[in-house]
C-alpha cells in the first residue's frame, strides 16, 4: 500500500510509472455530442453498426441511421469509420454515434472550401418548392432560392412560379456555394452566381479574339431604352440607341426583336472594362454620303417631325436624313414654343436653305415656304408657256420647207393659168379649152378638119 504521507521522491520508480499511467488515464477528456472520432467497425447487423472507439464505451450506429444513407454506404467488420458523437450515453449506458452527420460533417467542410475557392459545381435538381430548388451535395441539401435561379420569368403568381420552379427538376445546372452555416444547417447555391463567372470566362476569352472593325453573327438577348444587347456566343455586347440606325430611334423595339439573328459591326473593345460596343449603322450606307446628289439649297422638300425641342424641331427625310427646323424659320417672328405651331408625327413641306454633308447638317424653312411654293409653280408655268411658244413660232418655218407638189399637177396648174388669161380677154368658157396635155386628140378628130 501507498503512504500518502510519502514526498514523490520518496516513491520507488516503478510505483512512479503506475502512478503516473494512473494519473493521466484519468485525464483522458471523453468526447463531446458534435465530436467527430475514427473507430473500428466491431459488428454489423439488421440493429446497426457495433465502433470500437477506444474509449471506455464502444459506439453504437443504429439501423436507421444507416438508411439514411441509403446503398452508398458499404461497411465491413473490421473498417476504419469516421463517426459523430450524437449522445455520450444512452439510457443501457452506451454512446451513440452517427456515420451519416459524420459524413455531412465532411461535405460541411467540402462546402466551405468550395465557397472560399469561388468554385463552381454541378448538381441535379431533386425537389422545387416555391421558394426555391433542391439540390442535393453530397448528404446535405443545398437550396437555391427563386432569387437565384436564372431566366425565372418576372410577373408571375405564387402558384405560376411554383409551377415553373417544379417543371426544372431532374435538370442539371451549375451552382456556386454562397453561404454556410453548420449551426442553422443552412447551405445555400446560386445558379444566377454561376452563371455570371461562367459569362465571365466567356467574355474574356471573346474579347481575346475580337478584332475592332470586324464583323460578327449575334442573337439580340434583350432590349433597354439605352439600347440592345447582342449575344456573340457566351458574351453580349451593346449596341448604342445611336448606333441602330442613321436616322433616329426612340426606342430598339422599332428596329430590332429579342431573338433576331443579326450581323453587328465590333465598333470598340474595352479590355479593362470588359465591355464589347457593337453597331449596325456602320454595316448599313451612309445617306450623308449622298445627300448631295438627292437635295439642293432651294428646293421644297417634304418630311415629318420626329422631335421637338425647345430651339426648333427635326425633321425626318429620306433616306435616313435628319434636318433642323429651327425655331426662327418656323415663321417671323420666331414662336415662343416651337410645341404650340408643331407636334411629333406631322408631315410639313419646307425648303433647304442650308446642305453640310461633312457635318451632317441640313437646315429647313417653313417661313416662307407657301411663296417659294408659288414661285416654284409659276416657274413651272413659265416654263410651260415658253415651250408652247417656241412650238409655235416653228410652224411656219415647217410650212415653208414642206416638200414640193407632184410634178404631174404642174400642166394642169398652167390650164388654170391660161383659162384665167381667156376670161379675163372675153374668151370661150375656160371649160372648153382643150390641151393635149390634158386630153389628147384622137385621131379621127384630126381627120376631120
Amino acid at each position: 500500500m501507498i503512504d500518502s504521507t510519502q514526498t514523490p521522491t520518496d516513491v520507488p520508480e516503478s510505483e512512479m510509472d503506475f502512478l503516473t499511467l494512473l494519473e493521466e488515464s484519468f485525464a483522458v477528456a471523453l468526447p463531446e455530442r458534435g465530436d467527430i472520432v475514427t473507430g473500428t467497425v466491431l459488428s454489423v447487423d439488421h440493429m446497426g453498426l457495433l465502433v470500437d472507439l477506444g474509449l471506455k464505451r464502444d459506439g453504437v450506429v443504429p439501423r436507421s441511421d444507416l438508411d439514411r444513407l441509403g446503398e452508398e454506404l458499404e461497411v465491413h467488420v473490421g473498417d476504419q469509420i469516421a463517426v459523430m458523437i450524437v449522445r455520450t450515453e444512452d439510457d443501457e449506458g452506451n454512446m451513440i454515434v452517427s456515420v451519416a452527420q459524420a459524413k455531412q460533417n465532411e461535405d460541411w467542410i467540402r462546402a466551405e472550401e468550395l465557397m472560399n475557392a469561388g468554385k463552381i459545381i454541378e448538381g441535379e435538381i431533386a425537389d422545387a418548392n416555391r421558394g426555391g430548388l433542391i439540390v442535393p451535395f453530397g448528404n446535405l441539401r443545398g437550396f437555391v432560392p427563386a432569387s437565384h435561379v436564372v431566366n425565372l420569368p418576372r410577373g408571375l403568381n405564387e402558384e405560376e412560379r411554383t409551377a415553373h420552379l417544379r417543371s426544372l427538376i431532374g435538370q442539371q445546372i451549375a451552382v456556386k456555394v454562397i453561404e454556410v452555416n453548420r449551426r442553422r444547417r443552412r447551405l445555400v447555391l446560386s445558379q444566377r452566381e454561376a452563371q455570371r463567372e461562367l459569362r465571365d470566362a466567356s467574355k474574356d476569352q471573346l474579347l481575346a479574339s475580337l478584332k475592332e472593325g470586324e464583323t460578327r453573327r449575334g442573337v439580340v438577348s434583350g432590349l433597354r431604352d439605352f439600347g440592345a444587347f447582342v449575344d456573340l456566343g457566351g458574351a453580349d455586347g451593346l449596341i448604342h440607341i445611336s448606333e441602330l440606325a442613321w436616322h433616329r430611334v426612340k426606342h430598339p423595339r422599332e428596329v430590332l426583336s429579342v431573338g433576331d439573328e443579326i450581323d453587328v459591326y465590333v465598333l470598340r473593345l474595352d479590355q479593362d472594362g470588359r465591355r464589347i460596343g457593337l453597331s449596325l449603322k456602320r454595316l448599313q450606307p451612309n445617306p450623308w454620303s449622298q445627300v448631295d446628289e438627292m437635295y439642293h439649297v432651294g428646293q421644297i422638300v417634304e418630311g415629318t417631325i420626329s422631335r421637338v425641342t425647345q430651339f426648333g424641331a427635326f425633321v425626318s427625310l429620306e433616306p435616313g436624313i435628319e434636318a433642323l427646323l429651327h425655331a426662327s424659320q418656323i415663321s417671323d417672328p420666331a414662336p415662343a414654343n416651337p410645341g404650340d405651331v408643331l407636334r411629333e408625327g406631322m408631315t410639313i413641306q419646307a425648303r433647304i436653305i442650308s446642305i453640310e454633308p461633312h457635318r451632317q447638317r441640313l437646315g429647313l424653312s417653313i417661313r416662307d415656304v407657301e411663296n417659294a411654293l408659288e414661285a416654284a409653280v409659276q416657274e413651272e408655268l413659265d416654263t410651260l408657256a415658253e415651250t408652247a411658244d417656241a412650238l409655235e413660232a416653228a410652224e411656219p418655218i415647217a410650212e415653208a420647207e414642206a416638200p414640193a407638189a407632184d410634178e404631174t399637177e404642174a400642166p394642169v396648174a398652167q390650164v388654170e393659168a391660161q383659162a384665167e388669161a381667156q376670161i379675163e380677154s372675153g374668151a370661150s368658157e375656160p371649160d372648153t379649152v382643150e390641151s393635149e396635155t390634158v386630153r389628147p386628140v384622137a385621131e379621127d378628130e384630126t381627120m376631120t378638119e
